[in-house]
């Protein structure tokens, strides 16, 4: 599943738009689309994205021992 179908889903199981979830991260509605068109979301992006619809956002890597980076 790619990060944009990840944000669409969040949207529909928050009940809300993707133009609602822009300005809820301080982005225009057209800015939000520029990147879904090109697939470029920062961290910082996708942790805002999770503090605006009241979800957390986890992201590290997962080393053999179990170890989280």
């Amino acid at each position: 599943m790619t990060v944009n179908e990840q944000i669409k889903i969040l949207c529909i199981r928050s009940g809300i738009s993707l133009a609602e979830l822009s300005r809820k991260i301080g982005l225009t509605p057209q800015s939000l689309n520029g990147k879904m068109k090109r697939g470029k979301f920062t961290v910082n992006d996708l942790e805002k994205m999770a503090e605006a619809v009241d979800c957390s956002f986890e992201r590290y890597f997962i080393l053999p021992t179990g170890e989280k980076i």
